[in-house]
């Protein structure tokens, strides 16, 4: 079963909810028990989270390599090539967290 804080928004997989949230220590009273739908859409989302966080980490790792090759700026073709990688991470990552917090705003968090 899984239950949410209504003060954070933090979720705690268990039968029954915990004595005080982990993430802003409010008491049990302040936790709710999810409905079956809901968990669901937590659980079957869990796995395309994490591998949107991952693209966002690899994105980001791009961006990073492009800089550094932007700043060794051997040639202009090379440094064109990296200021286009530079952008493509930049859109890369933010679809995936546009994603991200689609999944958030219909509960599949």
């Amino acid at each position: 079963m899984l239950w949410k804080c209504s003060v954070c928004g933090y979720l705690h997989e268990g039968n029954e909810a915990p004595d005080f949230c982990p993430k802003c220590g409010s008491p049990k009273e302040k936790f709710s028990a999810l409905s079956e739908e809901d968990a669901k859409k937590v659980y079957t989302s869990d796995r395309t989270n994490d591998i949107h966080m991952a693209i966002i980490g690899y994105a980001m790792e791009i961006f990073e390599l492009a800089q550094e090759g932007i700043e060794i700026n051997l040639d202009p073709n090379c440094v064109d090539v990296f200021k286009k990688a530079c952008n493509e991470a930049w859109v890369i990552k933010q679809r995936s967290k546009a994603e991200l917090a689609g999944h958030m705003s219909k509960g599949k968090w």
